[in-house]
């Protein structure tokens, strides 16, 4: 199934959100509630592409079958209409390429592969690795960089000796280093997206195509309106929505981690898709009542 969203600027859309996986009561996947959180992200939040199995799906906590379950389920939901990429990244090679290759059969648009985790690797493993995945499927890969959770950053020049796979076409910045990332964007063809919604903004400024989101679960619509506004040359009103939106990015991002409180959000707003799994937890009832008191601020709508 081909991309329905996929430009040479912009490989996997722009405004993608990394979607949470619903679990029911006694912690199973539900897979139609994730069928139509899907189309609910797409059609009113205008998502043109969504991350499926990342962290903020709790990808550590789900199988390889559940990851296979959910992907089939959100093509079938949006496949048509938004890229659908599959999170695919572990900390054994040999597994993610097991994964990459269980996602490419699924029908999957491309991967998303985050720097190996705990066992830290050095620049030439981390090399390897993301090349290995990249060589087992034919489909465009993502690099996730993210050192806050892998304990290791891609180098600069890791980077750009890995631009040099033709697969290899974007990156996911959670790192935060927007000089590193602008050198990378100048010396290569490696697009940018935003892993850090508090850095939406900035990101665009400095050439990014677009944000691979948690808060797009709520304020999607708003951060689309963003993108366009900043790639009209309306900066001012740009920055008009990224200051709306400040409270609600503090409210998810900034208590007690992205996955607990925007599932904790989406039930908030007459969404709810269930608890976490362990050893994540629910959101408190301080934490909620601070949460609802942001999504109000940030001008979200709340269920009655």
């Amino acid at each position: 199934m081909a991309s329905p969203s996929r430009t040479a600027e912009a490989p996997f859309g722009r405004m993608l959100t990394a979607m949470v996986t619903p679990f029911t009561a006694d912690g199973a996947v539900d897979y139609d509630a994730a069928r139509s959180l899907a189309a609910y992200l797409v059609d009113e939040q205008r998502n043109d592409g969504l991350i499926v199995s990342g962290t903020t799906g709790e990808s550590p906590t789900t199988s390889d079958a559940e990851k296979e379950g959910l992907l089939r389920v959100v093509l079938e939901a949006v496949g048509d209409r938004a890229t659908v990429v599959a999170g695919v990244g572990s900390n054994d090679t040999h597994h993610t390429i097991e994964l990459a290759r269980q996602a490419e059969r699924a029908g999957a648009h491309g991967l998303l592969v985050v720097t190996p985790y705990y066992n830290k690797p050095p620049q030439e493993g981390l090399y390897r690795h993301f090349a290995a995945v990249a060589d087992a499927t034919a489909l465009p890969v993502m690099l996730y960089d993210i050192p806050g959770r892998a304990g290791v950053p891609i180098h600069t020049d890791t980077l750009i000796r890995l631009s040099q796979h033709e697969r290899i076409v974007a990156v996911k910045d959670a790192k935060g280093d927007l000089f590193a990332g602008s050198t990378v964007m100048t010396a290569t063809d490696l697009v940018f997206y935003s892993g850090d919604d508090a850095l939406n903004l900035p990101w665009l400024s400095v050439g990014a195509a677009g944000f691979v989101s948690v808060v797009g679960h709520v304020v999607g619509a708003e951060l689309a309106t963003m993108i366009e506004l900043h790639r009209a040359g309306e900066v001012a009103e740009a920055t008009a929505v990224h200051r709306q939106l400040l409270p609600v990015i503090d409210g998810i991002m900034n208590r007690a981690g992205g996955a607990i409180m925007v599932k904790a959000a989406l039930s908030l707003t007459g969404r709810p898709v269930g608890p976490m799994r362990p050893p994540l937890v629910e959101a408190t009832s301080v934490q909620i009542a601070e949460l609802r008191a942001c999504l109000v601020a940030g001008g979200v709508k709340l269920a009655d």
